[in-house]
């Protein structure tokens, strides 16, 4: 079996694999994530390591290299006198995610940083235009966007990134794409009934009518997280409070 067969029969959930002695609930986990669900516990740190391995063989196969540049992040970051840093956004459809990241982008802006609003509705216009929103479309979606936050931060970068992202397993594979210290995970709550409110769109509306199926929050569930580094509610504090909150975290963070 080839690498990328091997790869394949991870990621369906339809074979068991053991692959260079790692067992089998190794890569259940990981399907079982793909799928919407949540991997076990015990399994998290092993599948990692599953997905690491099976990704370097395969780029070992086909010589992909990782190409570096004479200018470094650090480089980067010394010429603008600031760090680097991936804020992820996360939270229910209408929850305020991409109006707090645009509030803490303009905010930082004018303090002389260097940022960029990463948003889910306008990578799906472009990079992710081909992905629907099945469990598996939306844990590639995240993939992908964590990949380029993490371009973003190596370009020396304040990324803010605003994605519903519901899936714990998800959420914890892109913080695993970063050094400590350069990711910040805001879960930003708020109410059902309050986001239902804030719907100009009517997409909970639509949801709940069944004309749109896997909608986070109807029918399909959002993980909140457990171990947030910022949590705001924006159904009940101001607006101006939780972008302080954000930009606060951020300025400190880069001390």
């Amino acid at each position: 079996m080839t690498s990328m067969s091997l790869l394949a029969a991870v990621y369906s959930g339809r074979r068991e694999v053991s692959i260079d002695g790692c067992h089998e609930v190794q890569n259940i986990a990981v399907a079982a994530a793909l799928d919407g669900g949540q991997a076990p516990p015990s399994a998290h740190g092993a599948v990692q390591f599953t997905d690491r391995k099976l990704m370097d063989k395969l780029h070992a196969e086909h010589n992909v290299e990782w190409q570096t540049t004479s200018v470094s992040r650090r480089d980067r970051e010394s010429r603008q006198a600031h760090g680097a840093l991936a804020v992820w956004l996360t939270g229910l459809p209408g929850a305020g995610k991409s109006t707090l990241a645009i509030e803490a982008e303009r905010c930082l802006h004018q303090a002389g940083k260097r940022t960029y609003v990463l948003d889910g509705d306008n990578l799906r216009h472009g990079l992710c235009r081909d992905l629907g929103f099945s469990a598996d479309d939306r844990a590639e979606n995240i993939r992908r966007a964590g990949e380029v936050a993490r371009l973003f931060v190596d370009a020396g970068v304040i990324v803010l990134s605003a994605f519903i992202s519901p899936f714990r397993f998800d959420r914890a594979k892109v913080r695993a794409l970063f050094d400590a210290g350069d990711f910040i995970e805001v879960y930003c709550d708020c109410d059902p009934r309050i986001c239902e409110i804030r719907d100009v769109k009517g997409l909970y509306r639509r949801a709940r009518a069944g004309l749109i199926s896997e909608f986070t929050g109807i029918s399909s569930p959002y993980e909140p997280p457990r171990h947030p580094d910022v949590y705001v509610n924006t159904g009940k504090e101001s607006l101006d409070a939780c972008v302080d909150r954000i930009v606060r975290r951020v300025l400190h963070s880069l001390r």
